[in-house]
């Protein structure tokens, strides 16, 4: 855990220079709009509304590195783009402006300014018309007559406007929503006012990852704390279900050999005899216990030592077969995280199906698959199970087995695959990264 903190810190320390230095671009170049306003403008109106407007989107930009609310960041960027252009004494500011995310396939608006109630419920298919462009091209696009435009026509708030600027919000290759302005003047979106738009909307979207990256860091801290409970819980079952009841055996024959020498001193002896069998057992499934909780092989041999060290403990201490196939040369590109979440993968499986399945043999094989993905399988020719049964009703039987499987491989951007057939045995397939590029592989469903 220390070391997850350590990098946990150093990530969001990174996380707020990258902001820092965003809002430094940003606040420059208005600085230099605000010496072309001082040309242009009268002395009183420039004293009073340039450090105003300044002051304001400084103000503005501070939040957003206070902020790692995602939708909290989509609304101070609206509220940017409106302080950006306001002018003093104006009645109103006629900036329309919107934040437009998909929903599965269809884009919905998260947030919004002077969109009527009705605005904020439509829907945008994102198939045709400008926005489709927009997506498509991953490039900003300027709209003459936005209530023409066969998706933006439904828009009350649009009817009054004769330009529209459509910003798409990029992450990598991908375009996950529009940032869309709108205001009555045509010539209002020039190419200055389109740069301080273009400005706001990638200092929003660095915003926007940084608050994504953060939730996932917590969701990930989380997955983390319910991991390290889900093995004690494992460990107090295992406990209670192994030595547990084999101590409390061992205690009732103890007695139970104690009055027998009272009375006959030969079938005490054989009992004493089954008692030290039992002990040893006993003592033999405590070890295979701490040998699974803390490997030590594990950092001192490696992967296959490991796992060649546990076949031989589960075949002493519960006379389960197990095979282990290993390609070294897919070792040696994974790191020892990861080497350690697939030994725990391994360790549950192998349990799971020494107490379930029935089975003869179960092995245990990894490999490459491409020169991005490897692939681990632990298969056995045990009972089986249907699998979509279990999955249908895996919610009232508890957080066992199967599901820490899946929680296991999450840790590792990995998929794990689960095929079994009453009668048939069970395979299962876990697809683990060798890098970014392999995530991003098993993230587009190839393998």
């Amino acid at each position: 855990m220390l070391g997850f903190s350590g990098a946990y810190s150093t990530l969001l320390t990174a996380v707020v220079i990258g902001v820092i230095l965003v809002i430094g671009v940003l606040v420059g170049y208005i600085w230099a709009q605000k010496n072309d306003l001082l040309r242009i403008r009268s002395p009183e109106t420039v004293t009073h509304t340039t450090p105003e407007r300044l002051r304001a989107i400084y103000n503005l930009t501070v939040s957003l590195i206070n902020t790692l609310n995602y939708e909290r960041v989509l609304d101070i960027a609206l509220d940017m783009s409106t302080t950006a252009f306001a002018e003093q004494g104006a009645p109103q500011n006629q900036l329309v402006s919107a934040v437009l995310l998909f929903d599965e396939d269809k884009l919905v608006v998260q947030t919004a300014r002077r969109f009527t109630t009705a605005d904020t419920r439509h829907t945008f298919p994102g198939m045709e018309g400008a926005i489709s462009k927009a997506i498509q091209r991953g490039e900003p696009a300027l709209v003459m007559n936005p209530s023409t435009d066969p998706e933006m026509e439904r828009v009350v708030a649009l009817r009054a406007c004769n330009a529209a600027y459509l910003i798409p919000l990029r992450s990598g290759l991908d375009v996950y929503g529009i940032l869309l302005f709108a205001h009555p003047e045509r010539a209002f979106f020039d190419a200055d006012n389109r740069e301080i738009l273009d400005i706001i909307a990638a200092q929003a979207i660095s915003a926007m990852e940084n608050a994504r990256l953060y939730n996932e860091l917590e969701q990930e801290k989380e997955r983390m704390a319910e991991a390290q409970e889900e093995a004690r819980r494992k460990l107090a079952r295992d406990l209670h279900d192994g030595p547990t009841q084999s101590v409390s055996a061992i205690a009732m024959r103890v007695n139970f050999a104690r009055r027998l020498m009272e009375r006959d001193v030969v079938e005490a002896g054989e009992e004493l005899y089954k008692i030290e069998d039992l002990a040893r057992k006993t003592t033999k499934e405590i070890r295979h216990m701490l040998f699974t909780l803390r490997p030590l092989v594990l950092e001192s041999q490696g992967l296959q030592a490991a796992l060649e060290a546990m076949a031989e403990k589960v075949n002493e201490t519960y006379n389960q077969n197990v095979i282990v196939e290993i390609d070294e040369n897919t070792v040696e590109v994974l790191d020892i995280a990861k080497l350690g979440v697939i030994f725990y993968i391994v360790e549950e499986a192998v349990n799971n199906a020494r107490k379930h399945a029935r089975a003869e043999h179960i092995w245990i094989r990894l490999s490459s698959v491409s020169t991005e993905v490897g692939l681990l399988e632990i298969e056995d020719d045990g009972a089986g199970f249907d699998v979509n049964s279990v999955n249908m009703f895996y919610d009232s039987r508890g957080s066992l087995g199967l599901f820490t499987l899946k929680e296991r491989a999450e840790l590792i951007s990995g998929v794990i695959q689960i095929e079994s057939l009453p009668g048939k045995g069970t395979r299962i397939l876990v697809y683990v990264p060798f890098s970014e590029a392999g995530i991003e592989r098993l993230r587009q469903g190839r393998r």
